[in-house]
């Protein structure tokens, strides 16, 4: 079997790299331009309302109303209600509940009191949304809260200038369109710690293609996390006034506040200490396999590989690994299959993975046990915090499966789904191989930035003593 590669410059040629794959076993008062606090899932009825925050105390950027009419053609376009304010008396408990995000628009210095300081912590915690855009980095900095809130302090900046943005995360839906570098031209903050450790860096600036960086080669210009009960999203971007007329930064803007909202999900928790085994190119499938008929089409311009026909695997030879999480982002084209099998020993054959190892499924209709994050076959996922977490088809979606001893944890854009622990000597997996499937001729499933973590083997038995979790609708 092949690669196909589908990039611009090489879309009548092929890669021959043998992918087999198989099986998924078978078968003042803010002004409105037209809520809640908390996130909704995918396919939520009620309508999202963002509140735009852009008072200033400090320096104030003549963007500022470029942002609001931006941000509101963006809720236009993307079905969230848009008011603004720069009245901090706005910030009620009262008030604050009726919004599902508040973004602060490169607001500067002390612009919130105690009591409204109090009232906002409040909001974050009861599930409210943050976005910080630009100069929300140089705000309130005597309060902790906040401070740990947008993830990092504004130390200085260096002139507007191009630089190059390096993509880390493509499945946040605030990058999920950029490739992995991004040519823009803004004024690019340094910051006063890096917030790697406890936030996701979803964006880095390479200090090489610009002048005044001084975060010594580590350089996140754009994350996200979970903070305190809520979330919060944070670009360096938004400084100029031609960033509110470039579509690549719009879309970012639009897809951190969908984030923010709760209407689109991913895996916002810090990530450190995982090495790329996909990262895109034809080079790092070096080390894959193919087991059985089909292919997976490699696109080297968005970084993917796209299954077609089957029913085959494409698994990872370069070694075994006995204890590991390992993330892997995955997007449906429409009611397709595929699955991602782990713990099964080296084979040509696809159908020793069916046998010898377990399927993490991902399919958008079967029964409970054959759907997305169940361990097909064998056990349900949590079919509630399931669907809170999934995006629908045509979207990226995020899974952890993480493997210690005998014991299968499965998480879905950051929400433990799933908890399954073997029993059956013939299925260990304390070690073995994983693979992707390709599971038919009308399934189209595709894959971007595989990466593992090595976790440290555990000595003892009492590794597997956690007990299975029954899922609801087992």
């Amino acid at each position: 079997m092949r690669v196909t590669d589908t990039s611009r410059t090489a879309r009548l040629g092929t890669v021959a790299i043998g992918v087999a794959l198989l099986i998924g076993c078978v078968s003042g008062t803010a002004v409105s331009s037209s809520g809640g606090a908390g996130g909704k899932g995918p396919g939520a009825h009620v309508k999202d309302r963002v509140l735009v925050f852009s008072k200033t105390a400090g320096f104030r950027h003549d963007s500022i109303p470029e942002g609001i009419t931006a941000i509101r053609e963006l809720g236009a376009d993307h079905g969230f209600k848009v008011d603004t304010t720069e009245n901090a008396g706005e910030f009620t408990t009262r008030n604050l509940a009726r919004y599902d995000a508040v973004v602060f628009l490169s607001t500067t210095g002390d612009v919130l009191n105690r009591t409204q300081q109090r009232a906002f912590e409040r909001y974050i915690e009861k599930g409210g949304g943050y976005v910080g855009v630009h100069a929300a980095a140089d705000t309130e900095y005597d309060w902790p809260f906040y401070g740990g809130l947008a993830g990092a302090y504004f130390h200085s900046h260096p002139e507007i200038q191009p630089a190059t943005v390096h993509v880390e995360n493509h499945a946040h839906p605030g990058t999920a369109h950029l490739g992995e570098n991004w040519e823009r031209t803004d004024e690019w903050y340094n910051y006063r710690s890096n917030p790697r450790e406890r936030a996701h860096v979803l964006a880095t600036l390479d200090e090489a293609s610009y002048t005044g960086g001084t975060m010594n080669g580590d350089h996140p210009i754009a994350w996200c996390q979970e903070y305190e009960g809520g979330r919060a999203f944070y670009t360096g971007g938004g400084h100029t006034k031609e960033s509110y007329e470039e579509p690549a930064f719009l879309q970012h803007l639009a897809g951190g506040i969908k984030w923010a909202t709760g209407a689109a999900q991913a895996d916002c928790r810090p990530e450190n200490g995982y090495r790329s085994l996909f990262d895109g190119t034809a080079e790092s499938l070096a080390d894959w396999k193919q087991a059985g008929p089909g292919t997976f089409d490699l696109n080297t311009d968005d970084g993917t590989i796209t299954s077609s026909g089957g029913m085959g695997m494409l698994w990872y030879a370069g070694s075994e690994f006995a204890s590991y999480s390992l993330k892997l982002d995955w997007r449906m084209a429409g009611d397709d299959n595929s699955g991602v099998f782990v713990g099964f020993p080296a084979s040509d054959d696809p159908w020793s993975a069916v046998n010898n190892g377990y399927e993490v499924q991902i399919d958008a209709t079967d029964a409970p046990d054959r759907t997305t994050g169940a361990v097909y076959t064998f056990q349900s996922a949590d079919i509630k915090k399931r669907d809170r977490a999934l995006n629908p088809p045509g979207e990226w979606n995020t899974y952890e499966i993480r493997i210690e001893g005998e014991r299968l944890r499965i998480w879905l854009n950051g929400v433990k789904i799933n908890d399954f622990t073997n029993t059956d000597p013939a299925r260990s997996l304390r070690d073995g191989h994983f693979g992707i499937q390709n599971h038919g001729a009308d399934d189209e499933v595709a894959f971007r930035d595989i990466r593992i973590k090595e976790l440290p083997v555990r000595k003892s038995a009492t590794a597997d003593s956690a007990a299975v979790t029954t899922a609801p609708g087992n």
